[in-house]
């Protein structure tokens, strides 16, 4: 019982967190909506039916599903994301492995994400 409590409060949690990032710049939706899928298919199989079954959300939850694709416009996206991101750490007064430990992260994430196939 506990344990689907916990599934079902992670899908919502994903879920609000993927809602939030519609109108909030910088925050990426389907990562979270995919996470809400996912979460929901272990807790709460109604909500994952639901997310596949979506006009908007559900064929970029089943390209991931199948194929581990992303489309060209979400790469784009979250890698102009990162190199913001990261331009804006470099000049703050963050520690300096911080500042460069970071952005190399962003940039093994970046290739990582450039070699998905493409929805």
């Amino acid at each position: 019982m506990m344990r689907l409590l916990l599934w079902r409060l992670l899908a919502i949690a994903a879920l609000i967190l993927g809602l939030i990032g519609i109108v909030l710049p910088g925050l990426p939706t389907v990562p979270f909506v995919i996470l809400a899928a996912w979460a929901g298919g272990r807790g709460w199989p109604a909500l994952e039916a639901w997310l596949l079954a979506h006009p908007r959300w559900g064929p970029p939850i089943r390209n991931w599903r199948e194929h581990g694709a992303m489309p060209r416009r979400a790469k784009w996206l979250s890698s102009l994301m990162m190199a913001v991101s990261a331009a804006l750490l470099l000049a703050s007064p963050a520690p300096l492995p911080v500042r460069v430990g970071v952005p190399m992260l962003m940039l093994a994430v970046a290739i990582w994400i450039w070699r998905r196939p493409e929805a």
